[in-house]
């Protein structure tokens, strides 16, 4: 697990510049740093950087950049190939001299050409520069565990884990793509491509990106729609004959997760997956598991008791620390120095404390990520299913509202918020899209350029008719890595913490698309053939509870503690140096959602998420742009 960064230039970027970039990434990779510039032709030069933070092969014989027997490849590398020990077999002709997956990635390119990354089972960015190819070659794994962005300027490529090596590029310049505010105020997060700022992209999941003086080529290796659409309907066994088959595809997966030269343990919160990912852990371990958990003193959302009783249950070295609301507070500042893109998913901030735990006893940590998007977890799920089944009641109440003499009387707009979610769920092609509609409608009055739609266009790539199927692909491009993994990658490097995702295995991923949808969401049993897999590990009574996850009190701090600093931010002054939003508009909306919460629109509807997203907004532009 480390950073990198680099570029393919014709500027004269000296080590020392290319030094400054990668000291940014201190955090990723304490353990140990490297710094090389290549001559390459036409008058370009090629940079690779890397800090690493040592989870194989400890030696300096894991030092990156690394470089092929021949000298003809080198590689800056961040990730993990699980399945090198396999691969490094068929690949027995290369004469290795580590014990590390960088070299097993550097053999598989001189034996397969950059296809060699549909060998890899993993989590992984690489940046990979080619000779005798003149390219360079940027990956990102499939699921987008790993970040990687990158700078088109003029006729130059520039990229890193984050964004700060960029801003330290000479090249760079610090112009905010407005048209994106109302998909960040909406969502919390800007997705894959897209980023704040001009000209620097994410590569996308499954991708990857070919640069070579001057021209770029992108296409995808691997893609949500495409392997669904090969996998959909595959398998034929019963429900117990598929959670036979996940219970060994797991197992697998958690044991080549369980590789690791440094300390290991576990994320457990008490809920389904992280239970289930601990259970099969310490089934595989010959010593008990450390296991950690963080409580809140406030009863309402804490899970610490239940993770403790099951921690107990597994036997694990459990580690449990309760936080107060204070604890929480006091990780504001940190916000913008680890996500220095704007982020505002709040659970960011017990995400980094319980990373702060784990890193006191480890150095890699199990987690329990994508069990929600692959297996139909999340409320949001069971609310499409109940919608669907209204379709028709509801454009007839559409139809209805829309008549002439109807539609002046603003009918829709009067009617209750959750009516008005199911009946306006008829414009255009997005169907299960519908829950940010009102934010969004909010957010397009505060900004002052036009704004881009907050709907995510991959929705339309399915070819599905089925709303949950189709939100959980839905997901799985966006949320998931745009989100839930960015959030994570955060929060666990800022303590240098390596996270592992055993239920975003490739093969657990593909074989949850070949299962009937039954097996995973059955009369509102969500997570249906994953929480009965659970069960044979750990008992019911143990697990089956309302889901909670990390809560933080958003409201209480916004019209409490934060109050002054969320007004400075909407002062004319501070907005008209910005000039990106509207200051009547947000004088008028703040004060409504100081007195009421719901954002002056009448609906009831909470708007504690869109003011926090404005505020991480204001303060990283505050501390990045100045």
């Amino acid at each position: 697990m480390c950073g990198i960064c680099g570029f393919y230039s014709k500027k004269d970027i000296s080590v020392d510049k290319l030094t400054e970039m990668n000291h940014t990434l201190y955090h990723r990779g304490p353990d140990d740093s490297g710094v090389e510039i290549y001559p390459g032709k036409k008058g370009y030069q090629i940079g690779l950087a890397q800090r690493r933070l040592s989870i194989l092969d400890l030696s300096p014989l894991g030092h990156q950049p690394m470089h092929s027997a021949d000298g003809r490849v080198s590689i800056a590398y961040n990730g993990e190939i699980y399945n090198f020990r396999q691969l490094k077999k068929e690949l027995k002709d290369y004469p290795f001299q580590s014990h590390c997956d960088t070299e097993v990635i550097l053999a598989a390119y001189l034996k397969w050409g950059i296809s060699c990354v549909e060998h890899f089972n993993g989590m992984f960015a690489i940046a990979l520069y080619d000779r005798a190819e003149d390219s360079l070659f940027l990956v990102r794994d499939r699921m987008g565990k790993k970040p990687l962005y990158y700078l088109e300027e003029a006729d130059n490529l520039v990229f890193a884990s984050e964004l700060k090596p960029i801003m330290k590029y000479d090249g760079f310049q610090k112009n905010i793509r407005q048209e994106l505010l109302n998909c960040y105020l909406v969502h919390q997060y800007l997705n894959a491509p897209d980023t704040i700022f001009e000209n620097v992209y994410k590569l996308e999941p499954g991708a990857i990106l070919q640069f070579s003086q001057g021209k770029k080529r992108i296409w995808k290796y691997w893609d949500v729609a495409e392997k669904y659409r090969e996998k959909r309907g595959t398998f034929k066994g019963s429900f117990d004959e598929a959670k036979e088959e996940l219970r060994q595809i797991l197992e697998a997966s958690v044991e080549m997760r369980m590789i690791s030269d440094v300390p290991l343990g576990t994320f457990l919160s008490g809920g389904y997956d992280s239970s289930l990912i601990t259970a099969i852990a310490q089934k595989k371990s010959e010593t008990p598991v450390k296991t950690f958990s963080i409580g809140f003193e406030e009863k309402s959302y804490n899970e610490a008791v239940y993770a403790k009783e099951i921690a107990q249950y597994l036997g694990t070295d459990h580690t449990e620390l309760y936080i107060s609301e204070k604890d929480m507070f006091q990780q504001i500042d940190d916000l913008t120095k680890y996500y220095d893109e704007p982020f505002a998913d709040s659970s960011q901030i017990p995400s980094m404390l319980v990373a702060g735990l784990a890193k006191e006893k480890v150095t890699v940590a199990l987690s329990g990520d994508g069990g929600d998007e692959l297996f139909c977890g999340y409320n949001n799920y069971k609310m499409l299913a109940d919608m669907q089944k209204l379709d028709l009641l509801a454009g007839a109440v559409y139809g209805i509202c829309k008549l002439p003499g109807l539609k002046q009387m603003k009918l829709m707009e009067k009617l209750p918020a959750k009516v008005q979610i199911v009946a306006g769920n008829r414009e255009g092609q997005y169907r299960v899209q519908p829950f940010e509609a009102n934010k969004s409608k909010v957010a397009e009055k505060l900004l002052q350029k036009d704004q881009l739609s907050y709907y995510f266009k991959e929705e339309l790539k399915y070819q599905e008719e089925h709303w949950q199927i189709r939100r959980i692909l839905l997901d799985m491009d966006t949320y998931l890595p745009g989100d839930i993994l960015c959030k994570v990658d955060r929060a666990s490097m800022k303590y240098s913490l390596e996270t592992r995702c055993p239920i975003l295995d490739k093969e657990v991923v593909e074989f949850s698309y070949s299962l009937p949808h039954s097996y995973k969401y059955e009369k509102g049993n969500k997570k249906r053939i994953l929480k009965a897999l659970a069960y044979d590990f750990i008992p019911e009574k143990m697990l089956e509870r309302p889901k909670v996850g990390f809560s933080v009190p958003l409201d209480k701090w916004l019209r409490g503690p934060l109050k002054d600093q969320l007004l400075a931010y909407c002062s004319p002054e501070f907005l008209r140096k910005q000039n990106l939003f509207r200051q009547e508009e947000v004088e008028k909306f703040m004060k409504h959602y100081l007195e009421t919460g719901d954002g002056g629109r009448g609906t009831g509807e909470n708007y504690s998420r869109m003011v926090w997203a404005y505020f991480v907004f204001q303060k990283w532009y505050q501390d990045y742009i100045g």
